[in-house]
């Protein structure tokens, strides 16, 4: 029972500490998908940890988990986990987590379900402002031309992705600046950052108060972004995809006194026109591989009493 409580202290000090971390490094910006991969590995650790524990908290009250979790283990390795150290209290921890995973289900289907309906009220508003032409087939195209006065490009998700643009885009942006903006959108689609923003939004909603669920939130609108940037950025240059966001939100007061909630568009032109250096491969192949040990921590913690009761 002692290493239920260990994995649940361990959730617990990863939720904490993680977005404290991320938050004073300077690096995220320069590589965003090292970041978004880190951010992952991250609430991967805190989930995995209350999952074992939960699962170790009923091995210890229910004879029938236990039967499960431990079916092929010697006898010593049952005893070294002392499983009714805590007596009725792991079964309430357990009951806790479990209501905490099935919430977790929960706001996750709701997110996906309003994705859904969303998206479908917008794929009708296309048909209104986009009739078909005869012998045209709904969503047959990946890319689908509006008319409209102001410049927009968005990428609508699902099975069969779509990049919208306004007539009033194709006449702002120059040359490369259009494939540029093609190009970004692309990058989110390839790379399915909306499965991301469900997850993150599920989590952060059904845990309002757990600080790296906020946090991955937060940062996963903002870093998804980032990253579609640099993709476009490798193909048509920083300039270019810089001058794109400036011709597409220009009209829109983000680059005034008071900007509107695009406000992060400045942003991500200053840090395309600063263009700071990446970081060196070697630093990125060790933050890569350090991220992907952090939900192998409670991996081990869980093995442990059993691996020091075999040898």
């Amino acid at each position: 029972m002692w290493v239920s409580l260990a994995l649940l202290a361990l959730g617990v000090l990863v939720a904490v500490v993680a977005p404290r971390l991320l938050a004073r490094a300077d690096w995220p910006e320069r590589e965003p998908i090292v970041a978004l991969w880190v951010w992952q590995c991250a609430v991967a650790a805190v989930l995995l940890s209350f999952a074992l524990s939960m699962t170790f908290s009923a091995a210890a009250s229910w004879q029938v988990v236990r039967g499960q979790v431990f079916a092929t283990a010697p006898a010593a390795v049952v005893e070294a986990y002392a499983l009714g150290a805590l007596g009725p209290w792991s079964a309430a921890l357990a009951v806790l987590l479990a209501c905490g995973g099935l919430w977790t289900g929960a706001m996750l289907t709701r997110e996906v379900r309003d994705a859904r309906a969303w998206r479908r009220r917008q794929r009708v508003e296309l048909l209104v402002r986009s009739p078909l032409l005869p012998g045209e087939e709904t969503g047959s195209g990946p890319l689908v031309l509006l008319e409209g006065d102001r410049p927009d490009a968005w990428w609508l998700p699902g099975p069969r992705p779509q990049l919208i643009i306004t007539t009033a885009a194709l006449r702002r942006l120059k040359g490369r600046q259009l494939d540029a903006v093609l190009a970004h959108e692309q990058g989110h689609a390839r790379a399915r950052h909306d499965w991301l923003l469900y997850c993150a939004a599920a989590l952060a909603s059904g845990f309002p108060r757990v600080p790296v669920f906020a946090a991955f939130r937060a940062e996963m609108h903002r870093l998804v972004e980032l990253a579609a940037d640099d993709s476009a950025s490798k193909r048509f240059g920083r300039l270019t995809i810089a001058l794109a966001l400036v011709g597409l939100n220009e009209d829109r007061g983000v680059f005034g006194a008071c900007p509107t909630h695009h406000a992060e568009v400045p942003q991500r032109v200053t840090r395309l026109l600063a263009a700071k250096p990446r970081l060196t491969p070697g630093r990125r192949l060790r933050l890569t591989a350090a991220a992907a040990l952090v939900p192998a921590v409670p991996l081990l913690v869980a093995l442990a009493p059993g691996l020091n009761a075999l040898t």
